[in-house]
C-alpha cells in the first residue's frame, strides 16, 4: 500500500529508530483543560526549521500598525465606509478578541449605529451613489463575521441587527436583498449543522462514559469483554488513517472563539467584568476534543493490559509503536502523543517482562521528537516542516497538519496569562490579540483540510465505543498480568481486588 508524502526528510524509517526508555509528564494547563502530554525521543527531522513563506496569519505577523487603542477606536476601525475597508487580518483579530470586552450583540449594535450615522442611513431620501459604494463593504464585513464566527448569530438579536442594516441600504440596489438571503441561508445551514454535531458529540461522550463506568466492575482476566484492536485492524497505516479522520472531525467543530472563551477571567486592569460574566463558557467542542485525547490514551493502555499472554501484549505494543510512526508521517501529531501517553501510563510501563519481549527500538526517535527541551524545539521543528509541506501541497494528503493540541492550548494559555488585556491607561492591548489571532488563524487553516482517506466505519465505531478500563481497572489488569514487585504494589493490588471485584 502506498504511503502519503513525507515532509523534508522527516519521514521515519525502521532503520532510524534506536532504543531508549520513555518518560511522561503533564502539561501545566488550567484544571478544566488538563491533557496527557508526552515528552519523548530523537528524530531524523532537520534541526534547522524550513524558511517560512506566506502562510496563515502572515499579514497578522506584519501588522496592523495598531498596538493599543481604546475600545471605541478599535470599533471605529472595524466599521467600513464608502472609501475604506479594514484589512482581513484586523477583522479576524478584533472579532476574535473583542468578545473579552463587549458581547457580540452589543458590538454589532455599535457597528450598525456607526454605519447609520456615518452614511446617514436614517435620512430620506438616501444618497444612492454613496450607499452603492458603502453597501458591498458592509455586506463583506457581515459575511466574514457570519462565516468565521457563526455561533455569534445563534442569538436572534444578532440576526435581527444584520437584517436591519441591510434593509436600510437595500432600496438603493436590489442585489443587496439577494446577498442578504444568501448570507442568511448559509448561516442557517451552518448553525443547523453545528447543532447536529454538538448533539452527536454529547451522544458519543455519554455512550463512552457509560461503557467505561461498567468496566470497573469486570472480573480480572474474564473471557474477552470486547474485540481487541488487532482483530479489527492489523495494519498500522489503516488505523493511523482512521485516527486522522477522528482528529479532523473534532477539529472541524472547534470555533476560533472557543480559544478565547476557554481562558476568560477577570482582568485586574479592566474595570468591568468579562462579558461572559454569568454565562457558561461556550467551549463544548474544545472540551470534547480533550476528552477524545484522554480516551485514546486509555484505549491504548487498555488494549495493552487486556491480553492474558505476554506475547500478545508485546504484539500490541509493537503495533501501536508502528501506528504512532504512521501518525507522525501523516502529520497527525495529536494521535501520536495520545498513543505514546497511553503506552507510558504506569500500569503499562511497569510491565517489564512484556516490554522485554517487544521490539522497542523504534521508540528512540519518537522520544527525542517530543523532547520538551528548548520549549519542544524538535516537535516545533517537525510541526513547521509539516506546515511548510501543507502550504506547498498538491493533494489533501500532504495538507494534513494536526498539532499536539495540549501544547497549542498551553501556548495560548501562557500568552493570555503573560500579557494583560488592557494597558494601565485603559487601552486594549491589541498587540497581544494580534499574536493570539496569528496562532488561532493558523489552526483554523489546518482544521479546514478535508480528510483524504476512505472511512472504515467498523474501525471508527470501535475507536468511539470500545470499552476502556478506568485507572483502577488498568492497574488491576496490570498486576494480574505481572505480579506486584514491592510492598506498595502488593498493598494496592490487594485493595483493588477487594474494592473492584467485590462489587461484581
Amino acid at each position: 500500500m502506498r504511503r502519503s508524502g513525507s515532509f523534508h526528510k522527516g519521514r521515519i524509517s525502521n532503520q532510524q529508530f534506536q532504543a531508549k526508555n520513555l518518560s511522561i509528564r503533564f502539561c501545566l494547563l488550567p484544571p478544566d483543560l488538563v491533557l496527557w502530554s508526552v515528552f519523548v525521543f530523537q528524530s531524523g527531522m532537520p534541526q534547522t526549521a524550513p524558511q517560512e513563506g506566506p502562510g496563515p496569519g502572515a499579514c497578522l505577523a506584519e501588522g496592523p500598525p495598531i498596538t493599543s487603542a481604546s475600545l471605541d477606536t478599535l470599533i471605529q476601525n472595524l466599521v467600513p465606509t464608502a472609501d475604506y475597508y479594514p484589512e482581513k487580518a484586523y477583522v479576524f483579530a478584533f472579532l476574535l478578541s473583542a468578545r473579552l470586552f463587549i458581547p457580540p450583540p452589543e458590538l454589532l449594535s455599535r457597528v450598525c449605529e456607526l454605519c447609520i450615522k456615518q452614511q446617514q442611513l436614517d435620512q430620506s431620501p438616501l444618497d444612492t451613489a454613496k450607499v452603492r459604494k458603502f453597501g458591498p463593504k458592509i455586506l463583506q464585513l457581515l459575511t466574514e463575521w457570519t462565516e468565521t464566527f457563526p455561533s455569534d448569530f445563534r442569538e436572534e438579536k444578532m440576526v435581527g441587527q444584520l437584517k436591519d442594516i441591510i434593509h436600510r441600504i437595500a432600496p438603493c440596489d436590489e442585489a443587496y436583498w439577494k446577498t442578504l438571503n444568501q448570507v442568511l441561508q448559509k448561516l442557517s445551514q451552518r448553525l443547523d449543522l453545528m447543532s447536529r454535531e454538538e448533539e452527536s458529540i454529547i451522544k458519543v461522550s455519554l455512550n463512552a462514559s457509560s461503557i467505561s463506568d461498567k468496566l470497573a466492575a469486570f472480573k480480572t482476566k474474564p473471557l474477552p469483554i470486547q474485540k481487541d484492536i488487532l482483530s479489527i485492524c492489523n495494519d498500522p497505516y489503516t488505523l493511523a488513517q482512521q485516527l486522522t479522520h477522528v482528529e479532523l472531525e473534532h477539529l472541524s467543530h472547534i470555533g476560533p472563539e472557543e480559544f478565547v472563551q476557554a481562558f476568560v477571567q477577570k482582568d485586574p486592569l479592566d474595570g468591568t467584568l468579562p462579558c461572559f460574566g454569568d454565562q457558561k463558557k461556550k467551549t463544548s467542542n474544545l472540551e470534547a476534543y480533550v476528552r477524545w485525547f484522554n480516551r485514546l490514551c486509555y484505549l491504548v493502555a487498555t488494549e495493552i493490559c487486556m491480553p492474558a499472554k505476554k506475547k500478545q501484549r508485546a504484539q500490541v505494543i509493537e503495533f501501536f509503536i508502528d501506528v504512532a510512526r504512521e501518525c507522525f508521517n501523516i502529520g497527525n501529531f495529536n494521535s501520536l502523543m495520545a498513543i505514546i501517553s497511553g503506552m507510558n501510563m504506569s500500569p503499562v510501563s511497569r510491565l517489564k517482562k512484556t516490554w522485554g519481549k517487544a521490539k522497542t527500538a523504534k521508540f528512540f526517535i519518537l522520544e527525542h521528537q517530543m523532547d520538551p527541551t528548548g520549549n519542544f524545539y524538535n516537535y516545533r521543528t517537525a510541526l513547521r516542516g509539516a506546515a511548510h509541506r501543507s502550504r506547498t501541497a498538491n493533494s489533501n494528503r500532504e495538507k494534513i497538519v494536526i498539532p499536539f493540541f495540549s501544547l497549542l492550548i498551553k501556548d495560548i494559555y501562557f500568552l493570555n496569562e503573560g500579557c494583560a488585556n488592557r494597558l494601565p491607561n485603559g487601552h486594549v492591548n491589541f498587540e497581544k490579540f494580534v499574536e493570539l489571532a496569528r496562532q488561532v488563524g493558523e489552526f483554523m487553516t489546518w482544521k479546514q483540510v478535508e480528510c483524504p482517506f476512505e472511512k472504515d466505519q467498523a474501525l471508527l465505531h470501535y475507536l468511539h465505543t470500545a470499552p476502556i478500563f478506568s485507572e483502577d481497572g488498568l492497574y488491576l489488569a496490570s498486576y494480574e498480568s505481572e505480579s506486584p514487585e514491592n510492598q506498595v504494589e502488593k498493598d494496592r493490588w490487594k485493595a483493588l481486588r477487594s474494592n473492584v471485584l467485590g462489587k461484581t
